[in-house]
C-alpha cells in the first residue's frame, strides 16, 4: 500500500503559495488541465468552483474546497526543475491561481474493498496544515466519493453531488431532524419539494429497514397555503385537518378549542392591558376552569367543593396582600374588596346550614374590620358624601384569616394548586367567560375598564365561521386531540399529519398556530416526564412560510400581540425541543425576517437559490467565515439544487435533490399564464358556486363518533388556586 506522500505524481496540479488557517492559495502548474482532468482515472471537469482537491499531509490528505480561480499575468513561466535554457527569450505567461478553504481530512481507512483498492474516511477538521511548495493533487473518483459519502448512520438518500462525480448524498436522520433544519430559498427554487421529499424519503427508508413494520414516525406539517395535502394523502395516508372539511381531499374538521388557549394567548388575542384587564382575565379563566367537574352543579359535594375553593382563594389573596402591605398602601381598594367578600359570604350562609356558625363568624370579623376603618365626609364643592377606608391593622386582617381558617378546617382545609391553573387545558363553557369577567369587574369597581375586552371575546364567539374550529366542551377531548394530531401507539393511525391553515381568518391564524405548536411541545414534555425511563417521543414539526409565523418582534413592548406570542412559542421549541424529541423544520423564502433566536438554534441548513441581498446577508451571518465562498453560488443555483451544510453533513456539499414524483409534489406550481391565455389549458368559471361556498351559513363541524367525554383527574380539577400576586385584582 503506497503512502499518501508517495502518491502518483501524475495527479499533481500545482503547489501551495500561501497558507493561513482559513485560506490556502495555490499556483497551478503549466501542465495542469484547463477544463477536463484525465489524470484522475476518469474524465471530469476541472477546475470548478466548490469542487475538491487534496493536499498530502501527515494524516493522509487535507481536503480543500475551491473558493475562487484567477489568472495572473507573470513575466516568466514557472517551469519545473532548475534547468532553464537561457538562450530562449521568456515571454509573459498567464499564471493560474486558486484559493482553497480547508474543510477536513481524508485518511486511509486501513482496509480494502472487494476489488483490493484502498478505502478512505473523511472527517471534519484539520490537524496538520501544509507548507509552502507542497503539492496539490486532483482526487480520484474513489476519493471524491469517499469525501461526500463519508459519515456514520447515513441512512436516507436525498440526492447526488454534481461536483463529486455524482456521489450519493445521504444523511443521518438523527442529525438532520434532531437539531433543527432550515430550508431556505426563493419561490420556485424547490423548497417545498425538498421538504416533502425529505419526509417521504425518510419514511421510505424506514420501511425498507423494517419491511414488516409500519414506521413509528411522527411528522406534523403546519401548512398555511394548503400545499401538502396532495403530497401525502395518496402515499402516506396522511391525516389532514382543515378549516372547511372536504370529502374529496379527505380532510377532517380542524378543531383547536378555546380552552386549549393559555392566559398569554388570551391576553394577546384580546389585547388585554397589563394593569387591569390582564389580572381580571387570568382570574376569570382560573375560576371558570376550577368550577368544572363531572358532578352535577347542585349536588351537595359540588356545593361544598365550590365553597372550599372560594374560601381558599380569598385566604390566599388576603395573605398575599398582607405580605405586599397593600392593606395599608391601597386601603380603600382593600376595604371595598372585603365588602364584596362579606356580601358573598352572607349569600352563602343560607346554602350551607352545617357551616352557618363559621360563616357568620367570618362575616362578623370582616364587618368589624370595615366598621373600624370606615370614614366619610361631606364634600361641599361636589355636594356629595365621600366614603373611604383608612389603613387596616394587621391584627384586624389576621382575625379575618383566622375565621377563614376555621371555616376551611371544617370542610377539608385550604386547596392549593401546583402550577398556573389558568394555563391548564381543562374544558369549560366558553360562553360564560365574558359574563364572568363582567361579574369580577363589577365586584372590583372596574367595569368601565373591561368593555373592550369582553367585546372582543363576544365578537369572536359570534363568528359562525369559527364555531367548528373553536369547538365546545363535549365536541373534542384532550386525549382524542393528541391521538389525532400526534399519532396513536406505533403511529398506527398515520405517520404524517397535515394541518391546513389556509382560509383561516387573519386575526386568528397566529394564535391558532401558536396554540397547536405549544400543545404538541407540552404534550411531548409530559410524555417524557411520565415515561418509565424518561425517554422522548421523536416528532418532527414542519413550519411552512416560517417568516410569517416566526417573525422578529420588539421585546420591549409591554403587551405582545398574537404574532409575537406565536414567535415566542417557536423560540422556546427551538431552544428546548431537542431535549423532548421535537425537531423543527423551517421553510422560508425570507430568512432576513425570521427570528434570530430560532435561526441560531438551527444546526443544519438546506439552501436553495437566494437572490435578495438582505436574505443573503442573513445567511452569511449563520455560516463560518471559511465557508462564505460557497454561499456565493446561492444566486445562481438552478431549481432542485441546494447546498447542504451544518450538523447533518460531514462537509458543505452541493446537492441535486432527488426527483419527487408529480403526484407526491406539493401544490406550489407557478401559474400557467400563457397556456390559459392561449386556451391550451381551459379554466371554467362559475362565480355563483364560489359565492355560495363563500357565503354559506351552515359551518357546523361534522360529528366525530370517536370523540369521547373528556376525562380529567379529579385531583387536577380540584387544584384551582395559585398564590400569584399578579392575579390580585388591584
Amino acid at each position: 500500500m503506497s503512502s499518501p506522500m508517495g502518491f502518483s505524481e501524475s495527479l499533481r496540479i500545482g503547489a501551495i503559495d500561501f497558507v493561513s488557517p482559513d485560506e490556502i492559495k495555490v499556483v497551478l502548474d503549466i501542465e495542469a488541465p484547463d477544463s477536463v482532468a484525465l489524470n484522475a482515472g476518469h474524465p471530469r471537469p476541472f477546475p470548478r468552483l466548490n469542487s475538491y482537491v487534496l493536499i498530502p499531509n501527515d494524516d493522509g490528505y487535507l481536503v480543500g474546497q475551491i473558493e475562487w480561480l484567477t489568472v495572473e499575468r507573470s513575466n516568466y513561466p514557472k517551469r519545473k526543475g532548475t534547468q532553464q535554457d537561457f538562450g530562449l527569450i521568456d515571454l509573459p505567461f498567464p499564471l493560474r491561481k486558486m484559493s482553497l478553504n480547508p474543510i477536513g481530512t481524508l485518511a486511509n481507512a486501513g482496509a480494502r474493498d472487494k476489488e483490493g483498492n484502498d478505502t478512505y474516511r473523511f472527517r471534519r477538521g484539520v490537524d496538520s496544515f501544509p507548507s509552502i511548495g507542497d503539492s496539490v493533487l486532483v482526487p480520484t473518483q474513489r476519493q471524491l466519493k469517499a469525501i461526500v459519502e463519508s459519515g456514520e448512520n447515513r441512512r436516507i438518500k436525498i440526492g447526488t453531488s454534481p461536483l463529486a462525480a455524482d456521489a450519493t448524498v445521504m444523511i443521518d436522520p438523527d442529525r438532520l431532524f434532531g437539531r433543527h433544519l432550515a430550508v431556505l430559498g426563493n419561490t420556485g427554487s424547490g423548497k417545498s419539494c425538498s421538504v416533502a421529499g425529505l419526509i417521504q424519503w425518510s419514511l421510505q427508508a424506514a420501511r425498507e429497514a423494517h419491511p414488516d413494520k409500519t414506521p413509528n414516525a411522527r411528522f406534523i406539517i403546519l401548512d398555511p397555503n394548503g400545499e401538502y395535502s396532495k403530497a401525502f394523502k395518496a402515499t402516506e395516508g396522511a391525516k389532514i385537518f382543515s378549516i372547511e372539511p372536504n370529502a374529496v381531499t379527505g380532510s377532517a374538521q380542524l378543531q383547536v378549542p378555546l380552552w386549549f388557549w393559555n392566559s398569554a394567548e388570551w391576553c394577546a388575542f384580546t389585547q388585554a392591558s397589563g394593569r387591569t384587564q390582564r389580572p381580571i382575565l387570568r382570574r376569570a379563566l382560573r375560576e371558570i376552569k376550577a368550577g368544572r367537574t363531572s358532578k352535577p352543579n347542585d349536588s351537595p359535594e359540588e356545593k361544598q367543593l365550590s365553597l372550599r375553593r372560594y374560601l381558599s382563594s380569598q385566604l390566599i389573596t388576603i395573605r398575599a396582600l398582607i405580605e405586599t402591605n397593600a392593606i395599608k398602601t391601597e386601603e380603600s381598594k382593600f376595604g371595598y374588596y372585603l365588602k364584596s367578600v362579606k356580601e358573598d359570604i352572607d349569600g352563602k350562609i343560607a346554602l350551607h346550614d352545617d357551616l352557618a356558625a363559621e360563616l357568620n363568624a367570618l362575616s362578623n370579623a370582616i364587618n368589624e374590620a370595615l366598621v373600624e376603618t370606615f370614614k366619610s365626609f361631606f364634600n361641599k364643592v361636589t355636594q356629595e358624601t365621600v366614603e373611604f377606608y383608612r389603613s387596616f391593622t394587621e391584627a384586624l386582617v389576621m382575625t379575618i384569616c383566622s375565621a377563614l381558617d376555621a371555616a376551611l378546617g371544617k370542610i377539608g382545609g385550604i386547596i392549593y394548586q401546583e402550577g398556573p391553573e389558568e394555563d391548564c387545558p381543562i374544558a369549560f363553557n366558553i360562553e360564560t367567560l365574558a359574563d364572568h369577567i363582567d361579574g369580577i369587574a363589577a365586584k372590583e369597581k372596574s367595569s368601565q375598564f373591561v368593555d373592550f375586552l369582553t367585546m372582543r371575546i363576544r365578537t369572536m364567539l359570534s363568528d359562525s365561521r369559527m364555531k367548528p374550529l373553536m369547538g365546545g366542551t363535549n365536541e373534542v377531548t384532550l386525549d382524542a386531540w393528541l391521538t389525532n394530531h400526534l399519532g396513536d401507539i406505533q403511529a398506527s393511525n398515520g405517520t404524517v399529519t397535515v394541518i391546513d391553515l389556509s382560509l383561516m381568518p387573519a386575526e386568528l391564524i397566529h394564535i391558532t398556530t401558536a396554540v397547536i405548536a405549544r400543545m404538541i411541545f407540552e404534550a411531548l414534555q409530559r410524555y417524557r416526564k411520565m415515561h418509565a425511563e424518561r425517554k422522548s417521543l421523536p416528532t418532527v414539526m414542519v413550519m411552512e412560510e416560517a417568516h410569517s409565523f416566526i417573525k422578529r418582534y420588539k421585546e420591549e413592548v409591554e403587551n405582545q400581540d398574537a404574532s409575537a406570542i406565536c414567535c415566542q412559542v417557536f423560540e422556546k421549541i427551538a431552544r428546548e425541543g431537542r431535549k423532548f424529541g421535537l425537531g423543527l423544520v423551517l421553510s422560508s423564502q425570507r430568512p432576513s425576517e425570521l427570528s434570530p433566536t430560532v435561526l441560531s438554534q438551527c444546526n443544519s441548513f438546506l439552501l436553495h437559490r437566494i437572490n435578495n441581498d438582505r436574505d443573503q446577508e442573513q445567511v452569511h451571518k449563520l455560516i463560518p467565515d471559511n465557508l462564505k465562498g460557497l454561499l456565493r453560488d446561492l444566486p445562481s443555483l438552478p431549481s432542485q439544487h441546494a447546498i447542504l451544510l451544518g450538523w447533518a453533513s460531514e462537509l458543505p456539499v452541493l446537492v441535486r435533490m432527488r426527483d419527487v414524483p408529480k403526484e407526491n409534489q406539493p401544490q406550489s406550481d407557478d401559474p400557467d399564464f400563457w397556456d390559459v391565455w392561449t386556451g391550451k389549458k381551459p379554466r371554467e368559471i362559475d362565480w355563483k358556486d364560489v359565492a355560495d361556498d363563500w357565503q354559506k351559513q351552515d359551518t357546523a363541524a361534522p360529528t366525530n363518533e370517536e370523540v369521547s367525554e373528556l376525562s380529567v383527574n379529579e385531583d387536577t380539577r380540584h387544584t384551582c388556586i395559585t398564590d400569584d400576586t399578579d392575579d390580585i385584582p388591584f
